[in-house]
């Protein structure tokens, strides 16, 4: 009898689970590539609203930036 009771409380206890959504925060529909105009943290020379120096910039840095192997000296 125990045991169907627990059983019970723990069938009814995963009904009460509150749905999970993501806060009020700010958002945009815009592209990534579009960006924020003249921002201090953008790369020099990049404009806003340029996909294709966007996506170089990002190959760039996934290959010279962020490589360890690229990064790392040979002795």
């Amino acid at each position: 009898m125990l045991g169907g009771l627990l059983g019970a409380a723990l069938a009814l206890a995963g009904c009460g689970e509150k749905p999970q959504q993501l806060g009020g925060g700010v958002k945009s529909d815009r592209p990534a590539h579009q960006g924020v105009g003249q921002s201090p943290y953008a790369q020099p020379g990049w404009q806003a609203g340029d996909a294709n120096a966007w996506t170089q910039q990002l190959r760039a840095r996934a290959q010279y930036g962020q490589n360890e192997y690229s990064r790392s000296t040979q002795p």
